[in-house]
Order: C-alpha cells, then structure tokens, then sequence
C-alpha cells in the first residue's frame, strides 16, 4: 500500500470516528468551543446569564509556571463584563480533582494580571468542570464552590469561582437539556441553537468533517512524537547515544537532543 492510498485508508476511519464524537470527547469539543457563539450559548445557561457576551475565547490555552510545569485548557473566555472563564471537558474524575481545579485557576490568575497592577484588578474568575458523571459524589446536576468566611457565612470576596456540572443528569432543566446535547451524537438529537449549529457544522458538513480529519491526523502525528520522546528517553538511560537513538527512530539528532534536555 502506498502513502496515498494509506492516507485514504486513514482519512475513512477518521470519518467512522467522528461519526460517534459528542461534545464530551476533547476533540469535539475544543472546536466546538472555537466558535464563539457557540461557546457564549454553552456559557449563558450553565452561568444562568442570558446577557453574557463573549468578546474573546480561545482553546487549548498553554500556560506554564516558574518551574516549568505547565497546563494546557481546553477553553478561556473572556466576557464583556470582564470576567475570565475556563471550561473544562473531563471524562474521568481523576481529571476533575478539586486540587486541579485549583490549580487551573492559579495558572488562570498568574497569567491575566499586568506588571504593576495592583491585586484588586484581577478580574472575576470561573473554573467550570463538565464532567461525565458525578466527579465530586454530591448527587447534584451542578454544584457551585465558592469561598465563605466559615463563621458567619458570608463571601470572602475574592471572586474566584468553581463549578461542577455532571453531564450525565438529564432533569428536563435547561441545563439537563444542555447535558442532554454535550452527550448527542447527532446535531438532529439536540435543541435548536448555537451548539448543535457548530456539532452540525463540524460533523455532518464536507468542509467541517475535512477539518476534523486534519484535526485528528495532527493528534494522531502529536500522539506518535510523544511515544518517540518517551521511547528516546528509555533509551539515553539504557546508555544509547543520540546518534544510535536518532537513527532508530527515524529523526534528526538534534531533535532528539532537545528533547533529552
């Protein structure tokens, strides 16, 4: 089989694959989540604000600390009153932990305040959590964690915000309908609107289904790199030089240099 006919080969089983996408799977949703209507439409119903406009969104945001960790989100929006949104799709709890909330939002915080202002100006922040069932085991269809002052119940007041959202509770709420939709695999399943707009435009147009295979091509090309990464540095530890290592897997030394360093 030649690379052409290997490329097709590969192009018919991505059609298969997005054929059973819903907003859930991370691919989907991180172009889902480009289209700024439909991300405005996902934001007003979960944050119960139908005057919310998005002015600014943008997917799998990179964010990196002084030590060099880094955490990539899946979506940053920005709306007209200021306030900065992180959503989140996660499809197991380990991904939804309280403590990687925290820490999306601390990336958050470190990267939106200028040099010289003072902390006052931190904008509102949200860190949403889309979750495929009940991460945090509280039987609720969406749950709001926010800072009190423990003895007398009132806000703290710093405007930092978390929110869970389980999408597998269809109560018949304008919410559950929303859940309902993030778990759809056809936009005919959902309720008119802006998501099933871009899930109809992504999945079942020729110009979207094209860019969603080059979509998952590149995942499939990133996929590859990262297990030649790992697979390099298995063998530097084995003694391997990067010449040897280069040579068997196909790529220049000093790729595999940077990535040893």
């Amino acid at each position: 089989m030649n690379q052409e006919e290997t490329m097709l080969l590969h192009k018919e089983r991505y059609k298969e694959t997005i054929k059973n996408l819903t907003v859930m799977s991370d691919i989907l949703a991180r172009n889902v989540f480009k289209d700024k209507n439909a991300c405005e439409y996902v934001l007003r119903i979960i944050l119960e604000d139908k005057e919310l406009t998005v002015i600014d969104n943008e997917t799998q945001m990179d964010f990196r600390n002084m030590h060099g960790r880094g955490v990539v989100l899946d979506c940053v929006a920005k709306d007209g009153s200021g306030r900065v949104i992180n959503v989140e799709i996660q499809q197991d709890d380990e991904g939804a932990h309280p403590k990687r909330a925290r820490y999306h939002l601390g990336m958050m915080d470190s990267n939106v305040l200028d040099t010289g202002k003072n902390f006052d100006r931190l904008p509102e922040t949200y860190v949403i959590f889309v979750t495929l069932k009940d991460a945090l085991g509280c039987g609720l269809p969406i749950a709001h964690i926010d800072r009190i002052i423990r003895e007398n119940g009132k806000e703290f007041g710093d405007e930092e915000h978390f929110i869970y959202v389980d999408s597998s509770k269809d109560d018949g709420s304008e919410l559950g309908r929303l859940m309902h939709d993030f778990r759809a695999k056809e936009a005919k399943e959902m309720q008119a609107g802006a998501l099933a707009d871009r899930v109809h435009e992504l999945k079942e147009t020729e110009k979207g289904v094209e860019h969603m295979c080059k979509e998952m091509e590149q995942l499939c090309d990133e996929a590859r790199m990262d297990e030649k990464r790992e697979n390099a540095r298995s063998m530097a530890e084995d003694g391997l030089t990067v010449d040897r290592i280069a040579k068997i897997l196909k790529v220049n030394a000093q790729m595999v240099q940077e990535w040893l360093a």
